[in-house]
């Protein structure tokens, strides 16, 4: 059981290095030299835990994923038992967005992610996967007729937003009032109420 712990632990800390490498000089810099300088191991080592990039990259996914369910878990326990619809999609967007230092590090390492499962779809399977829970769960949130539609909208503007706060086109007040006035048409005549109860 301790090894395999430590296992645990060794790739956890290849992972953090393979998203600071990425977070700091772009994801054409990530290799396997330069994960294992900066996570202060011997490329031998990088290459027990991860046969390929692909596979590393997927594990740092994994990592940045694991990191923004806890911050989303943790902003919806504050919300109390049954929160509004509207509230709890603003609450969820929110925690995922790049809107502090650990959430950019993180959201930088999931748009190199992105960009790099362009030119290699096979890679793109857990993403794939993410996408559709994702895309179901706003879906049973939203008010009224085409719902699954809105909902891709939804993911889709939160991806958007994500990507202009890391390039520093939006702030933090530009990109929260843009999600609020979305929010707002997508919930307009029905504030709050689940499409199950119209």
């Amino acid at each position: 059981m301790p090894k395999k712990v430590d296992a645990l632990e060794r790739r956890t800390r290849i992972a953090d290095a393979l998203m600071r490498v990425a977070a700091e000089q772009g994801l054409e810099a990530v290799s396997l030299r330069h994960v294992a300088a900066a996570a202060g191991v011997s490329a031998g080592m990088v290459q027990h835990y991860f046969r390929t990039k692909d596979e590393m990259m997927a594990f740092a996914l994994g990592v940045v994923r694991d990191r923004a369910q806890a911050r989303v878990a943790a902003a919806v326990a504050r919300l109390g038992d049954a929160p509004p619809p509207r509230l709890l999609l603003r609450t969820i967007i929110t925690a995922v967005l790049p809107l502090d230092t650990e959430s950019s590090a993180d959201g930088r390492v999931a748009l190199a992610f992105l960009a790099y499962t362009a030119v290699r779809p096979a890679a793109a399977s857990t993403l794939r996967d993410d996408t559709a829970q994702m895309t179901g769960f706003f879906a049973g949130l939203l008010p009224g007729p085409g719902a699954e539609e809105a909902a891709a909208g939804l993911l889709a503007l939160m991806e958007g937003l994500g990507v202009y706060l890391l390039g520093g086109h939006y702030g933090r007040e530009q990109a929260l009032a843009a999600l609020d006035a979305h929010l707002g048409l997508l919930f307009a005549g029905s504030p709050g109420i689940p499409s199950s109860e119209r």
